[in-house]
């Protein structure tokens, strides 16, 4: 190989690591190795395939470059039985127990290439009817097992791939499969850094970002904008008394609890745990009235439990008279102090802010307070209300009954 075509050959695997670090997205990495090796191998078209074992069939993630009639750039249901292509789960396996490395091969649309006969005629039949001349396809390992492949082909009529393109696509898969590691690396530390490992649910983090980003839509939109705030009741008792075990039980069939009322009001809809025995349920695009039968439901399936006394819950939305909403952290703070009510009362049923009038009393008066003025500063909306505030809410003294508050602690408010 000369000089000049080992400095292309160099380039080409640089060019496609850098594309993919700088992808934002599972499906700009897919896209990125793609359209790299693509370039690298002089093809006009390019595929990344995953295998999926249990279902046994290799999906394809990304089409890119000249398509042929049907092909998406990212396919919803794009798979193909894996028994059709024996060099994912057999021979490949084969050539690794004795020690060697996959390498990429190269077909025609006449048959095998390389000495391959006989190799997978389906792939043969498929450059067929697709107008493809010829195709070098790449194993893609990662953590020393077969995880998909890489696809590169050219149009018929252009020069079919050799041994030299096979062997540099047996590089380009290497670099493509460390580009894929890392994007799984980053994927899991997202979703470790998003959610709480007990109860599997979102958590603060994720609230707080979710939260400021609905206020937005909420404000530009219109949207209806609710949260509400569920408190386990008795967890420390049972923690005494059962182990923490058995609490740790507690917490995660609410979870699931929570999780059911989150599908019920949609895609929009985000369950959380905010820590401790405290969850929330935040939902942009329902009707209070939608929001507040879930938070009903939740309450009900709550003291269904057999473990637990139950949950204290509170609802705020701006399908609600709350007045304004300028910042997450109003929003946190009634719903809080529609949550504390509800407490107080052992109330089995939410307590909705708006609709019980000491809830907004009380948010609003804490807010008041002198000594809360100084956190007042611009951006602050990105942060739910602060510990401190939600203790000044619970240090109060709770409303006597009214009318709103009948002697019945079950009784329903509307």
């Amino acid at each position: 190989m000369s000089d000049g075509a080992e400095d292309a050959r160099l380039r080409a695997v640089v060019e496609l690591a850098q594309a993919m670090a700088v992808a934002r997205s599972a499906r700009e990495t897919w896209r990125a190795a793609a359209r790299g090796a693509r370039r690298a191998l002089g093809g006009s078209f390019a595929a990344l395939s995953v295998w999926e074992r249990g279902p046994g069939r290799l999906r394809v993630l990304v089409n890119e470059g000249e398509r042929a009639p049907g092909e998406e750039e990212f396919p919803e249901d794009e798979t193909y039985p894996v028994h059709r292509f024996p060099e994912i789960t057999e021979f490949l396996h084969e050539r690794w127990a004795r020690g060697g490395a996959p390498h990429a091969w190269a077909e025609t649309a006449e048959g095998p290439a390389g000495g391959e006969a006989g190799y997978c005629h389906q792939r043969v039949a498929a450059l067929r009817r697709r107008g493809r001349g010829a195709c070098v396809v790449a194993p893609l390992v990662l953590d020393g097992r077969a995880w998909g492949e890489l696809y590169v082909a050219r149009r018929a009529g252009a020069p079919v791939f050799g041994q030299a393109e096979a062997g540099l696509a047996t590089v380009l898969a290497a670099v493509v499969a460390a580009g894929l590691a890392q994007l799984h690396r980053l994927e899991e530390a997202r979703r470790l850094a998003f959610t709480d490992p007990l109860t599997g649910l979102a958590n603060r983090r994720l609230v707080d970002q979710r939260l400021d980003e609905a206020l937005e839509r909420h404000r530009d939109e219109g949207l209806v904008l609710s949260l509400v705030v569920c408190d386990l009741n008795g967890l420390k008792r049972v923690n005494d008394t059962q182990g923490h075990a058995v609490g740790d039980h507690l917490l995660e069939r609410f979870g699931c609890v929570l999780s059911r009322g989150a599908a019920r009001l949609g895609t929009g809809t985000l369950a959380a745990r905010l820590g401790g025995d405290e969850f929330c349920l935040l939902a942009l695009g329902p009707g209070a009235d939608e929001v507040v039968a879930v938070a009903e439901e939740i309450c009900a399936a709550a003291y269904a439990l057999d473990v637990g006394e139950g949950v204290a819950c509170g609802v705020a939305s701006t399908g609600d008279p709350i007045g304004p909403v300028a910042s997450a952290r109003r929003l946190f703070r009634l719903a809080d102090a529609a949550q504390y009510e509800a407490k107080g009362l052992a109330a089995r049923r939410p307590v909705v802010a708006g609709r019980d009038d000491p809830v907004v009393r009380l948010a609003d008066a804490v807010r008041a307070d002198p000594d809360d003025a100084r956190q007042e500063i611009p951006g602050y909306g990105t942060t739910p209300a602060p510990p401190t505030e939600r203790r000044r809410i619970r240090g109060r003294r709770r409303p006597g009954p009214c009318a709103e508050h009948p002697g019945d602690p079950g009784s329903p408010r509307d």
